[in-house]
C-alpha cells in the first residue's frame, strides 16, 4: 500500500499487474493500516509550519481515500491463533510482519510484498513481489 501511495517506477509496474485482477481478489490488512497510520501520525507531528501541516493533512486524506477503496482484512481470532502458533516457532521476523503473515495464512491467500527476505521465512506463506 505504501508503494502505491508514494509512487515511483515500481509503483507503475505494480498498478499494471493489479489492474488485471478482479477487485474481489485484492485486500490489505488492518496491521498494514496500523503501521501506515503510525507513520502518518509521526509525519504530521514533525510538520513544523502551517504549510507543511496543510500538505501533511492533504496527504493523510489521500491515504484515507485509498484505504476506503479496498477491503481491509482483520486480525481476528483465527489470525491470532495462527500468530501464536508462528510465535512459538521463534521465527526471526518483526511482530507486525508476523501478524500480517498470520492474517494471510489464516485465509490461504498470497501476500504481495517487496519484503521477500523476511516473509519467505514463514512456513506455508505464499509471498510474491510484483514490482
Amino acid at each position: 500500500m505504501s508503494l502505491l501511495e508514494w509512487g515511483g517506477q515500481d509503483s507503475a509496474a505494480l498498478r499494471e499487474r493489479l489492474a488485471d485482477l478482479p477487485e474481489d481478489q485484492l485486500a490489505t490488512t488492518i496491521v498494514c493500516y496500523e503501521e501506515q497510520m503510525r507513520g502518518w501520525m509521526a509525519y504530521i507531528a514533525r510538520a513544523s509550519s502551517i504549510n507543511r501541516q496543510l500538505e501533511a493533512y492533504r496527504r493523510l486524506r489521500a491515504h484515507l481515500d485509498n484505504y476506503r477503496q479496498i477491503p481491509v482484512l482483520d486480525f481476528d481470532d483465527i489470525a491470532a491463533e495462527e500468530y501464536q502458533r508462528l510465535r512459538r516457532t521463534r521465527l526471526r521476523i518483526g511482530t507486525m510482519d508476523l501478524k500480517i503473515a498470520s492474517i494471510v495464512l489464516s485465509r490461504g491467500d498470497t501476500l504481495l510484498s517487496r519484503n521477500i527476505v523476511d516473509f519467505s521465512k514463514v512456513p506455508g506463506l505464499k509471498v510474491e513481489d510484483w514490482t
